[in-house]
């Protein structure tokens, strides 16, 4: 069992407060992405579960057993970082072995895993290189490699993607999330990039200035953020957010102060509640994103149909249609919705 519990974890550095209070709690095989800004405290929290950072307060167990005195060595954790970490002078297969071998492992038992690894990650042919001899995604997969020889109780990944190209981010995703499922191990995953926390994880933990604003699966933050920070963090492009004036005729809720409207809810027409001048057309194939100006000056960003012929500079009309309008009160926290039965099927996907 590797379930991790988090009670009311306190980091400071100096007289600054990096993590406030973090209550979180991980189930054994969960793929759990810690999402946020640069600065939010995703990694540092991270560094605390590894034990890389002293924690001020709180309290961190693995399957019930208290790790908070227990050095990064007697966690039982494996860490990916960003940089890869891997030794230049020694071969992959050095690398792979490296950790076990300062264990006292036997030697059979270290080359089963290194070939088990090798085979996973598609690393056999490589074997002999060097790091210098291997892609940045290969060298990625060593990195993943030598955590999983390990056979640790919990996976850590410290923005593994961030160092690739975007081809390169896709696949490797795609072999995380094939991964996760081969090994039905538990894995915590820190990103920026929403894209790789939407698509990999089966739970996410939305940091903001040391808080956590929002825990759920990727669909229940998407269609229904806690507050205007994580409205406005999760989906690209962003949530459309305005003063709740400014749509009070096309879509009023009491009580509200801001509305929002995601790009792809917004509808152009001839005729419409509210009327638009088009600044600008980003043709992306499929889709475009059609940026556009109320007469108030509000900026709105619509996404429509790639074929769809639309000129920058033309006057459109605006419908919202209500069943996809978020609330938002004064303090910034989300008012009750009703929603559809297409929305309501997303968010019962596990």
């Amino acid at each position: 069992m590797a379930h991790l519990s988090i009670q009311h974890l306190c980091k400071t550095f100096g007289p600054v407060e990096v993590l406030k209070d973090i209550n979180l709690e991980i189930a054994d095989r969960e793929f759990v992405c810690f999402l946020g800004p640069s600065g939010c405290g995703k990694s540092t929290l991270l560094r605390c579960i590894a034990g890389l950072e002293e924690v001020q307060g709180g309290e961190l167990r693995i399957a019930g057993q208290r790790i908070n005195e227990l050095p990064p060595a007697e966690r039982d954790l494996a860490m990916v970082f960003q940089s890869y970490a891997l030794y230049p002078h020694m071969s992959v297969r050095k690398n792979l072995a490296f950790g076990l071998s300062l264990r006292g492992r036997p030697k059979g038992e270290i080359e089963a895993r290194i070939l088990e690894a090798a085979r996973m990650l598609q690393l056999e042919e490589l074997l002999e290189r060097k790091p210098r001899q291997l892609s940045g995604g290969q060298r990625q997969r060593v990195a993943i490699g030598r955590a999983i020889v390990r056979q640790p109780r919990i996976f850590l990944f410290d923005e593994p993607l961030s160092n690739l190209d975007a081809a390169l981010r896709e696949n490797t995703r795609m072999e995380l999330a094939r991964l996760h499922q081969s090994l039905q191990a538990t894995m915590v995953y820190v990103t920026h990039d929403q894209v790789e926390a939407m698509t990999l994880a089966t739970k996410v933990v939305v940091l903001n200035q040391g808080r956590i604003a929002q825990v759920g699966r990727p669909l229940e933050l998407y269609h229904s953020p806690a507050d205007l920070f994580v409205a406005g963090f999760i989906g690209s492009p962003r949530m459309n957010l305005l003063p709740a004036e400014v749509l009070a005729g096309a879509a009023a809720r009491p009580g509200a102060t801001t509305l929002g409207i995601r790009p792809e809810h917004l509808r152009l027409g001839d005729t419409g509640a509210l009327r638009a001048q088009v600044l600008m057309v980003e043709r992306l194939g499929a889709q475009s994103l059609v940026h556009l100006r109320l007469a108030n000056g509000s900026a709105l960003t619509a996404s429509v149909d790639g074929a769809r012929a639309v000129r920058n500079g033309e006057q459109v009309g605006l419908d919202f249609p209500s069943e996809h309008v978020h609330a938002f009160g004064l303090d910034g926290r989300a008012l009750p919705r009703v929603f559809s039965e297409a929305v309501q099927d997303a968010l019962a996907l596990p």
